[in-house]
C-alpha cells in the first residue's frame, strides 16, 4: 500500500482534474460530529435501519417514493412502540399497500426496535452509542450490528452508517476494485483478516491526508470504477 496521493492523482485524471474531483467530493461528504450524532433520536436510527434493509436487493427509487407511506404505516418508528408490537400488528403490515409487503423485512422492525431500546438502556441513547464508537474500528461496529441487530450485515450496515452521518467507508464494487489496485486486498473483503487490512488502510490514509473516511471512500471509488455517482460510495 502506497501513499494516497497516487489514488488522488488517478481519480483526478479520470474526473477532469483536481478541482473537478474536489467539487465532486463536496462538503456533503463530511460526516456528522459526535454531538450531532448523539442528538439524533431513536426513531430516526430505527427508520434508517428499516429503510436500508428494504433497499437491500430492491429498487432504491421504489423505496424512496414509498417512504412517506412507511413513515405513516410504522407510526414514525417509535422504538418502544415497535419493541412491544404484537404479531397481529406485523401481520397487518404485511397486507398494507403503503409499504413493500415483505413479511421477513417487516419483522426486522420489531427486532431492531428492541436493539435500539437496549442501546438506550445501556448508553443513554442509540445516538450516544454511535457517537462514542471510534471510527478507527468501523469493523468492530459492523460486527455489533451483524450480531445484535436484524439483517444489518455487510453493505446494508455500511450504507446505514453512512446515511446516518458516521465517518465510514463503503466497500462498493468500485471501492473494492481500488483497494485491490492498492494491494490492500486481493478479492472482496469477506474474511476478518481482509476487513482488518481494509480498516488499517483507511486509518493510515486518514492519518496521512487528514481526510474523512467518507471522502477517502469516494475518492477510491472515483479512482477505479464507473459507478462513483451511486449514492453512498
Amino acid at each position: 500500500m502506497g501513499s494516497f496521493d497516487a489514488v488522488i492523482e488517478r481519480a483526478a485524471k479520470r474526473k477532469g482534474g483536481v478541482e473537478a474531483l474536489e467539487k465532486l467530493i463536496g462538503e456533503s461528504t463530511q460526516p456528522k460530529s459526535p454531538a450531532e450524532l448523539a442528538a439524533i433520536p431513536g426513531d430516526r436510527w430505527l427508520a434508517m435501519m428499516t429503510r436500508c434493509i428494504f433497499q437491500a436487493g430492491f429498487n432504491w427509487k421504489v423505496i424512496e417514493n414509498k417512504w412517506p407511506g412507511f413513515e405513516e404505516a410504522f407510526e414514525g418508528f417509535d422504538p418502544p412502540r415497535w419493541a412491544f408490537a404484537p404479531d397481529e400488528d406485523l401481520d397487518a403490515l404485511a397486507r398494507d399497500k403503503r409499504i413493500v409487503r415483505n413479511p421477513q423485512k417487516i419483522a426486522t422492525v420489531r427486532d431492531n426496535a428492541i436493539f435500539v431500546c437496549d442501546l438506550t438502556k445501556e448508553h443513554g441513547s442509540a445516538g450516544r452509542f454511535f457517537a462514542d464508537w471510534p471510527m478507527t474500528d468501523q469493523v468492530g461496529l459492523l460486527e455489533v450490528l451483524k450480531n445484535r441487530a436484524s439483517r444489518l450485515g455487510g453493505n446494508t450496515a455500511q450504507y446505514f452508517m453512512r446515511f446516518m452521518g458516521l465517518d465510514t467507508f463503503i466497500l462498493s464494487r468500485d471501492v473494492t476494485a481500488a483497494l485491490k489496485l492498492e494491494g490492500v486486498i486481493d478479492k472482496p473483503a469477506t474474511s476478518k483478516s481482509a476487513m482488518k487490512a481494509v480498516q488499517q488502510a483507511f486509518n493510515a490514509w486518514a492519518g496521512e491526508t487528514g481526510r474523512s473516511r467518507v471522502q477517502l471512500s469516494r475518492i477510491l471509488a472515483m479512482s477505479a470504477g464507473e459507478n462513483s455517482g451511486v449514492p453512498g460510495h
